[in-house]
């Protein structure tokens, strides 16, 4: 290994915090504060050239957002052969053609992706921590409580494998493991008992969604291969996107609804 590559050699080894993406966003939004301390202490020649920098960066900001902002703005066209000669009744028009940023079209492909499904429970009730980790204290530095016992119902694949209990931070208990859900198909009206395959979005927090807590408004994926749906090409569905419309912990089993492209 090369020489000062460890950090990451142990990013490929172990992979990286469950939080990371989270501490990541809070250490990006607490930069502007940082850097409004700094360029408020800083005096003569460094100060100058700060404020040098800061200017480049706003007037390329604004740029971003004027072009963000563009939508249908009419610009000139040019000819597309210049030594071409036009017609007479051509020569007093211009050619025109309707300039769109970018972004906006990525925008709108996004925002028409996220209208196929039309889900249940468009809003659900934010969980605390406190909530939803308990505390564990073990070992000789029983003050220093860094473990925590997932309270709410979780969903664990086939091949998981526990970590040592000196390295396992989070705690799934057994009893709160789910592979199973009870799904409503929305136009048959009737309940399908469904295997989970996984958990695509948690709404609390990214780091529900990497433990694969189950909880009220969660998007999990769940196998329909059973129900004989087949796509407009004749291909079997085999996954297929549900929402969790109960508490799980409270009712000691998941029920959900298919979500279908509207």
């Amino acid at each position: 290994m090369p020489q000062n590559e460890y950090i990451e050699e142990h990013i490929k080894r172990h992979g990286r915090r469950l939080d990371h993406e989270e501490r990541m966003r809070k250490r990006e939004a607490r930069s502007a504060h940082r850097a409004s301390a700094v360029a408020q202490k800083t005096i003569g020649l460094k100060a100058k050239m700060l404020n040098k920098k800061r200017r480049a960066e706003k007037v390329q900001m604004k740029k971003s957002i004027k072009q963000h902002e563009e939508r249908d703005v009419k610009k000139s066209a040019a000819p597309s052969n210049p030594e071409t000669a036009l017609p007479a009744y051509l020569l007093d028009r211009e050619g025109q053609k309707d300039a769109k940023a970018l972004s906006s079209a990525v925008k709108e492909r996004r925002k028409d992706k996220a209208a196929r499904y039309s889900v249940p429970l468009p809003q659900v009730r934010g969980i605390a921590d406190d909530e939803a980790f308990k505390v564990v204290k073990t070992g000789k530095r029983k003050q220093n409580g860094w473990k925590r016992m997932v309270t709410k119902a979780t969903f664990v694949g086939d091949n998981f494998t526990r970590k040592p209990p000196k390295l396992e931070r989070f705690i799934r208990p057994m009893g709160l493991r789910f592979k199973k859900a009870h799904i409503t198909h929305p136009d048959l009206k009737a309940t399908f008992q469904l295997p989970i395959i996984g958990v695509k979005k948690n709404p609390q927090s990214p780091m529900y969604t990497q433990l694969g807590v189950l909880t009220k408004g969660t998007i999990i994926e769940v196998n329909v291969s059973d129900l004989g749906m087949v796509t407009s090409g004749g291909k079997v569905v085999w996954g297929k996107y549900a929402q969790v419309t109960n508490n799980p912990e409270n009712d000691g089993c998941v029920n959900g609804v298919l979500l279908l492209s509207s």
